[in-house]
């Protein structure tokens, strides 16, 4: 897939490569709301994918299609993040349910249960897996949730790098070790969706087979894991700033 010239065929890659992109755009579409479109996030990621070819040329002994998925997933992450999709509501719902478990976990010691974390938000069972369903989507890591004020961004004072993503930069320091820790005391559920998620890439319905449960309750239950991690991850990086 190189040229006579020795340099890398670029349209073959993206021919290669194009099912690479649909495929984190499906995979990432099990967890976001309806109203955003599969192919806005394939056109993204697409344009993820030439940045990598652009750029890997001047990254000697980097594995491509490795690189070509950091850049790809960036490139619709960054998307996202513009387009603001997770509702105001929804957001203000998974900082409450982060606030609950985080002081839950303090005065317990252990994660807490779903009905101790509906008991803790006063609202129902019912209630508070809507709001699970409502939170479809959040992420692990938020740029707000490291923001004093408008002129103060963690993110940007310690991850300036030109051309890098801040939040893999972070991730790659002590946070990372915060989330292995993490997710390693997740409750056995949670820990084994995790890992068929974002390690055997099974959507929700094909985890919902293995686990005997429906699509609806693995986006719960996937809402509730990964509040737990932000609970964890965000305690774990204001330390590291005090």
């Amino acid at each position: 897939m190189y040229t006579s010239s020795g340099t890398m065929d670029k349209q073959q890659h993206l021919e290669k490569f194009a099912s690479l992109v649909k495929r984190i755009a499906h995979h990432m579409m099990s967890r976001l709301p309806v109203s955003v479109e599969a192919d806005d996030l394939i056109q993204v990621g697409m344009m993820g994918l030439m940045e990598a070819l652009n750029r890997y040329e001047e990254m000697p002994g980097a594995q491509f299609e490795t690189y070509a998925q950091q850049r790809i997933r960036g490139a619709m992450l960054d998307e996202l993040r513009q387009l603001d999709w997770l509702p105001r509501g929804a957001r203000k719902n998974m900082r409450q349910i982060d606030a609950a478990i985080n002081a839950l976990q303090q005065r317990l010691g252990r994660s807490p249960s779903e009905k101790e974390i509906a008991g803790e938000l006063r609202v129902t069972i019912d209630g508070y897996h809507q709001m699970l369903l409502d939170a479809r989507g959040a992420q692990l890591v938020h740029y707000e949730d490291f923001t004093d004020s408008e002129d103060d961004d963690y993110l940007e004072r310690n991850c300036a790098a030109s051309g890098a993503d801040p939040l893999a930069n972070l991730l790659d320091g002590d946070l990372r070790h915060a989330l292995i820790a993490a997710i390693d005391i997740l409750p056995t559920r949670e820990k084994t969706l995790m890992g068929l998620y974002y390690e055997q890439e099974m959507n929700f319905k094909e985890i919902g087979a293995i686990l005997g449960v429906s699509e609806s309750r693995v986006c719960q239950i996937h809402s509730q894991a990964v509040a737990r991690l932000r609970a964890t991850l965000k305690e774990c990086a204001w330390t590291s700033i005090a």
